[in-house]
């Protein structure tokens, strides 16, 4: 990993007060955790904790990035699903252009872990949010940062803090269409704002190209999604061809769209522009695709299958889960009820409940579990139903599949990596703040 990026020092010291330290153990820094040797479901780890499968995520990673690169394209994974420099930073080092982030603060936390290339992938309020994200850009000269801009007020906004003081870094405004949450809602409404801005450029700030988010785009009928996602994307290459009508010359441009589920939309719909213009860049902003999961990803990537959208390969084939949640069985007041040690402060449950995979007994693999379903959660419990005759003790440890990494990693400061043995390898800690 390139020495450029400064991340969370090794010699951070852990205790019990993070999730999957054990209690009443020392204190411990990262690098040591992970030399100790421990597994989650052994019994010396406290429960429960949410793990990386090393392998699982870096074979995810070159997927990705082989994907990119057969078809031209760049790729600026969103930072906000793990919140972790240490992970951003691997797939840079895989062969990312950079981050995406959320917001001014996310930008801070990556700045400062050493990163110069982001796109501030969200709008970001108001004038009070433009100080704040000048006086975060001129402690960082050498960064190259590109915001959302979706109105002629936001726009203007900019245009004013940035020609009151001329020492500012270089900005580069995305104008930004959408549908179903930010962004002008077609390319005739984005002119005004493409206008404002290039009658207003200066040497530190200048329009840089058009954005978008075509995941708000998805309803329940997968026709009517791509509809709608290949709507939004003309509607984006609509407002490009007006820069490019404008400006009346060749520059760099970026066009940047693609979550982890449309990606291949975004690149059959844009990858045929940059015939007319070598300097465009296309930057696909996906980031969970990364962690894949065991629920809305998976039914996502098999929806691009059957459009063909990952090539010659099956995507279902190439991405696997590479997070685990770690729990313990706390009870079994009934034959058919077990009762779980987490709940929903542990685990995503915003689009699925967590699956559960299986289970382990005096630190050993006991069998898979596919009898048993989780049926709700409570803050901290977790309530199972299984067959009475299920071989399922108090204290087994029960690892589960989660769905939606976004929802999920945000309640965990530490996420533990495991090697093919289960053995941790790897502590990576979040900055959700």
């Amino acid at each position: 990993m390139s020495d450029r990026f400064h991340y969370q020092s090794q010699e951070m010291m852990i205790d019990d007060g993070f999730r999957g330290f054990p209690s009443g153990l020392k204190p411990l820094s990262l690098k040591e955790i992970g030399q100790a040797g421990w597994k989650p479901y052994e019994g010396v780890m406290a429960l429960p904790l949410m793990s990386l499968n090393e392998q699982a995520f870096a074979n995810n990673a070159r997927a990705m990035m082989q994907f990119a690169k057969a078809n031209d394209v760049e790729i600026a994974p969103h930072a906000k699903t793990p919140m972790s420099p240490d992970l951003a930073g691997s797939l840079i080092a895989y062969g990312a252009w950079g981050g995406t982030v959320a917001d001014i603060r996310q930008a801070s936390v990556f700045l400062k872990s050493g990163f110069r290339k982001l796109i501030l992938g969200n709008q970001i309020g108001g004038a009070n949010a433009v100080k704040r994200l000048a006086r975060l850009m001129s402690s960082y000269p050498d960064a190259e940062l590109h915001v959302f801009v979706d109105s002629v007020a936001f726009a203007e906004m900019l245009i004013a803090e940035w020609s009151a003081d001329d020492s500012l870094p270089k900005l580069g405004l995305l104008v930004e269409l959408g549908v179903a949450r930010a962004g002008l809602r077609d390319a005739q409404a984005a002119l005004p704002v493409i206008e404002t801005i290039l009658n207003h450029e200066t040497a530190n700030l200048r329009l840089s190209g058009v954005a978008a988010y075509e995941g708000a785009a998805g309803v329940a009928d997968p026709d009517e999604t791509i509809k709608r996602v290949d709507h939004l994307l003309d509607e984006a290459t609509e407002a490009y061809q007006m820069i490019v009508t404008r400006l009346q010359m060749s520059r760099p441009l970026i066009l940047t769209a693609g979550g982890s589920l449309f990606f291949d939309r975004v690149v059959a719909k844009w990858k045929p522009l940059k015939a007319s213009n070598e300097n465009l860049q296309i930057i696909l902003r996906s980031g969970a695709i990364f962690f894949h999961d065991h629920g809305v990803y998976e039914r996502g990537i098999k929806q691009l299958d059957n459009r063909q959208g990952f090539g010659s390969e099956k995507a279902t084939d190439v991405f696997s889960p590479a997070l685990r949640l770690w729990a313990e069985v706390l009870s079994r007041p009934e034959p058919q009820t077990v009762i779980c040690g987490f709940g929903m402060r542990d685990v995503a449950f915003d689009q699925d409940l967590p699956r559960i995979l299986n289970i382990y007994r005096d630190g050993r693999f006991l069998r898979v579990l596919n009898d048993s379903h989780v049926l709700k959660l409570n803050d901290q419990h977790a309530f199972i139903e299984c067959a009475a005759s299920a071989d399922i003790k108090i204290g087994d440890v029960v690892e589960l599949g989660i769905s939606h990494p976004c929802t999920c990693i945000d309640r965990h400061s530490l996420i533990y990596g495991l090697d093919e043995n289960q053995t941790v390898v790897s502590v990576y800690p979040t900055h959700f703040g």
